[in-house]
Formats: C-alpha cells, structure tokens, sequence
C-alpha cells in the first residue's frame, strides 16, 4: 500500500485514540466540563478547605442534619459529632475556624509541637505575628492562600495551637481573641 493512502488512516488512527483517551489538559488547568479534583485528606488532617466532608462555609444546620455537630454543652458552643481533637468556630451560622489539637495535622505535617524552624521551612511565604506585650497570648505565624489561612500560635520555639479557616476570622481571633470556650 502506498503512503499517500495510509496517511488518511493513520490520521483517523490517531484522531480516535485521542477521542478514547479524554480531554488534553494544560498543567495548571483543568478542562471546563470537570471540577478541580480536591485532593485526599486522610481523617486526622485539617486542610485550607475543612476537614473531611466539613467544610468552611458550612452552616450549623447543615452539619447537624448531616448528623455531624452535636449541640453545645453548656456556655461552650457546638463540637464535631465525633472530633474530640478538633474545635469549630462559627461566625454568622457559618463555619469560619477549626482549632486542631495535636493528633490532627495540615496536608505537609504541622501540627502542635513542630518546630517554629520547620513552620518557616514548610511554609517559606509566611506572616509572623507578634502577640501584645505583657500578655499570656502566643506569637503567631500566618500562612494564607487566598481567603483561606493556617494560624500556627506558638511560643518561639515550637508550635502550641494549630487553627485553620478563612484569614479574615484567622486574623481577627489572633488579634481580638475571637472565638469560643
């Protein structure tokens, strides 16, 4: 056969391996017909989106009906249905903070007990934040992306509270002392 009538098929060859094989995608992007794919979270880490299938925005109604806040225990506002190392913080009916205690972690491994030194590490791009002199309030270190923010309060020497959410709630609790119990 010759050349000139392969090309054709070849051509068609190789338009419908293209089809079976899905959209091309340029790094960075992602086609208009599929969402962003949010990446896996094991249990135990608190990402800038939520935790889980808890995310920031979410409202109290909405995580009790899904069975996943339970209602407040005396003064102190509602918990996770479950999450005894995780605190929510809520500001207009909405999900605005998660306080993480140590067995909870972000995506790259910080949580309480990280060295200041690897925080700086793992996020080169962070605010340090002074606390008010003459308080028993801790220094902090603030690592934004976009609207969202991981507060790491520490005392100089290794991280003591990791909480994470939306940057404005983020900075008003380090600068107010915002929030509950």
């Amino acid at each position: 056969m010759k050349l000139s009538k392969l090309l054709p098929i070849m051509g068609l060859l190789i338009a419908t391996v293209a089809s079976l094989s899905g959209p091309t995608r340029t790094p960075g992007k992602t086609a208009s017909s599929q969402p962003p794919e949010r990446a896996a979270y094991g249990p135990d880490v608190v990402h800038l989106d939520g935790l889980g299938g808890i995310e920031f925005g979410d409202t109290e109604q909405e995580l009790a009906r899904r069975g996943l806040l339970t209602p407040p225990i005396a003064s102190c506002g509602p918990s996770l249905a479950g999450m005894t190392t995780v605190g929510p913080i809520f500001a207009d009916d909405r999900l605005v903070l998660l306080w993480a205690d140590p067995s909870m972690h972000t995506p790259e491994g910080v949580t309480s007990g990280t060295s200041v030194r690897q925080v700086q590490a793992t996020y080169p791009a962070l605010t340090s934040l002074d606390a008010p002199q003459g308080t028993y309030r801790f220094d902090g270190l603030l690592v934004s992306e976009g609207d969202r923010s991981y507060l790491f309060l520490h005392d100089g020497q290794i991280v003591r509270k990791t909480v994470a959410g939306y940057t404005d709630y983020a900075r008003k609790l380090f600068d107010e002392g915002f929030g509950t119990c």
